[in-house]
């Protein structure tokens, strides 16, 4: 949170750097040199089907790049293909034909593969300790050397695609399981699919102007009409007061403007009219009233009194909840004009802000901190265990809970749909994973999930994002599935553990076979575990039917039933992730409350306090009315107390 944050002088020199690095790029500036930036693509990132909507229809696998080109002139393209562990080239038993695409134009077609020279092969998976004759060899370890084009390019944002030519093709005899770690490393998949390792983009070699970037146009909103000093300033007044005023989030003062322009004259002094906007943009971005959310007491108020905070303070609190941005002109001019501060005026533009694409933060922010999707990508499952699980899960996984999660604030559904909704948003590879049948293609499409299906995959509990970061690499936890559900969902956290705890045995009595269920019965008999796992390991257990990567199970480990059955301290009884789900939503108000208090800390930016629980309780009744819909949560929030005021320090 904000009360604890401090600025190192490491971190204010990477402030200085990137003010540096932007300032160029936003103007234009020519390089002193070619650089280049190297694009991985993940080594479990299976390319067998389209990559996304960066690369055409009708291809597969390889790389989408939004590349940023600094300035007008010529780069180039480089490629390198994914290799076994000796560094032949895999897939080389076929014919493949790759694809260099700038923004859908074709720049240069590779053809590689399926020419294999006559005479001594390695043999298959000992190639590195056997080797083949030296024409074989230079096939296998060398098809991409001179995989590498040069094209023209303007400056700005543009989509350099790197995909191979697709073949329909089905595999012919007994299909073979996913291979994993050593086998993956050795074999050299000589009749599989060639795929790309990585692509890097190099350049300007020659460069032919700044060109007309977005940036540029956002940046130069006039230009000088001559080349005299006076008409010059005026120009670089006016841009620089218009940008100042959306970075600093306030109206401008004269000193802000001067000391702006000095910077400008600085740089006008060494250069040009663009070198001085460069300068001073470059001064903007870092400065504190840039940097940081500066909400200052008003002179000689005492310590710990309320105040009211002013329209300015309340247009960036706004923006920054729903866009995690800066406020934009609309909300700036509402500021000036002291009309935010109207609850009623807040309130109909929080509804606009939601309206708008740049909402989709709020749910890449909250969503990422409360789901602990931000977690996901370092989960690193087992993958003797779980050999199906790839980084197209992972990436579908993260997609899946963010587009639901978007849904339902876009049609304003009721935040209780969290919890059971009857559809979600899959594609071909995560329907074969939760097992829903007819789904075809690498898009992801909403599909409305029949009554046996949404009982399994209905709302959160079903995501494979949220059960994955609440597993072990090797195995599920149903102490942290219980702990997020204490924590996330009824707002009862658990004490932490003491220091002493032993670790959940692996085996039953006797070194015998047993569930979790069973070893965690054990890990309980002890009065100090048995406080706190009581209404803990219930609530992850309704959850076992799903292992660490979000599959169902009948049978979980020697391949015993799985008991998803639970009861809590109360008496109540609840089995599986439909109990758990009817459960939660008998608890509705809690939930709410939970969810509420959640939401008001993440607008805050700060933790809550016992004095907010009031306005929680308030914000939840009124929204029962309506059926708990997003809006009047949100709206609730902006309106209330703690948003609109805030508490002297000092």
């Amino acid at each position: 949170m904000a009360d604890i944050l401090t600025v190192s002088p490491a971190l204010m020199e990477r402030y200085l750097s990137a003010a540096r690095k932007i300032g160029r790029l936003a103007v234009g500036e020519t390089p002193l040199g070619p650089a280049t930036d190297t694009y991985d693509v993940p080594i479990l990132l299976m390319q067998d089907d389209r990559m996304g909507d960066d690369v055409p229809f009708g291809s597969r696998g390889g790389i989408g790049i939004r590349h940023y080109f600094p300035v007008d002139g010529e780069y180039d393209v480089e490629i390198r293909l994914h290799r076994n562990y000796v560094n032949y080239v895999r897939g080389m038993g076929s014919r493949h034909e790759l694809e260099v695409r700038l923004d859908g134009q074709l720049v240069r077609s590779f053809v590689f593969g399926g020419e294999e020279p006559e005479g001594i092969q390695a043999p298959a998976s000992y190639g590195g300790n056997q080797f083949g004759d030296p024409a074989w060899e230079e096939y296998m370890l060398y098809a991409d050397a001179n995989m590498r084009a040069r094209f023209q390019a303007t400056a700005g944002p543009h989509v350099v695609s790197v995909a191979f030519v697709r073949r329909f093709t089905e595999p012919e005899g007994v299909l073979q399981p996913r291979q994993s770690i050593f086998a993956v490393a050795v074999n050299e998949m000589r009749d599989g699919n060639a795929a790309v390792e990585h692509v890097a983009v190099g350049g300007p070699y020659v460069s032919t102007g700044p060109g007309e970037t977005p940036a540029r146009q956002a940046l130069f909103t006039c230009r000088p009409v001559s080349d005299a000093t006076a008409d010059e300033e005026a120009c670089a007044q006016e841009i620089l007061s218009s940008l100042a005023r959306r970075a600093y989030r306030r109206t401008l003062e004269a000193e802000d403007v001067a000391t702006l322009m000095d910077f400008y004259r600085a740089g006008r002094d060494a250069g040009s009219f663009d070198s001085g906007i460069q300068l001073a943009l470059e001064r903007v971005l870092i400065s504190p009233d840039f940097l940081f959310r500066v909400e200052r007491d008003p002179i000689d108020i005492r310590p710990g009194a309320s105040y009211a905070l002013n329209d300015t303070a309340l247009a960036s609190r706004l923006s920054y909840f729903l866009w995690s941005s800066g406020p934009d002109d609309e909300l700036l001019d509402l500021a000036e004009q002291g009309r935010l501060s109207d609850p009623e005026v807040l309130a109909q533009q929080a509804r606009r802000m939601l309206a708008d694409p740049r909402s989709k933060e709020l749910v890449r922010n909250f969503a990422g901190q409360w789901l602990y999707l931000r977690n996901l990508r370092g989960v690193v499952p087992d993958a003797v265990v779980f050999p199906e699980f790839d980084e197209n899960l992972r990436d579908a996984f993260l997609q899946e809970t963010e587009l639901f999660f978007e849904s339902l604030i876009r049609e304003d559904r009721s935040v209780l749909d969290l919890l059971g909704a009857d559809y979600t948003y899959v594609n071909e590879r995560l329907a074969e994973h939760y097992g829903i049948p007819s789904v075809y293609g690498s898009q992801f499409r909403r599909v409305t999930l029949p009554p046996a299906v949404a009982e399994r995959r209905g709302g959160i509990f079903g995501h494979g994002s949220l059960l994955t970061v609440t597993s072990y690499p090797n195995r599920t936890s149903p102490v942290l599935r219980g702990k997020w559900v204490l924590a996330n969902i009824l707002g009862t956290p658990p004490p932490a553990p003491p220091a002493d705890v032993p670790d959940l045995p692996d085996r039953g009595e006797d070194g015998r076979a047993a569930t979790v269920r069973d070893r965690l019965q054990r890990h309980r008999e002890s009065p100090a575990c048995s406080v706190c796992h009581a209404p803990m390991d219930p609530l992850g257990l309704a959850l076992e039917n799903y292992d660490a990567v979000g599959k169902w199970r009948e049978t979980g480990e020697a391949n015993l039933p799985i008991d998803a059955s639970g009861n809590l301290p109360d008496g109540t009884a609840f089995e599986g992730p439909t109990g758990l789900r009817s459960l939660l939503l008998e608890r509705r108000e809690q939930f709410m409350g939970t969810f509420t208090e959640k939401l008001l800390a993440y607008a805050l930016g700060r933790g809550p306090e016992y004095y907010d629980r009031p306005t929680v309780r308030a914000i939840t009744r009124a929204a029962a009315s309506d059926n708990y819909r997003w809006s009047s949560i949100i709206t609730g929030i902006v309106q209330s107390t703690p948003f609109r005021m805030r508490r002297s320090e000092s």
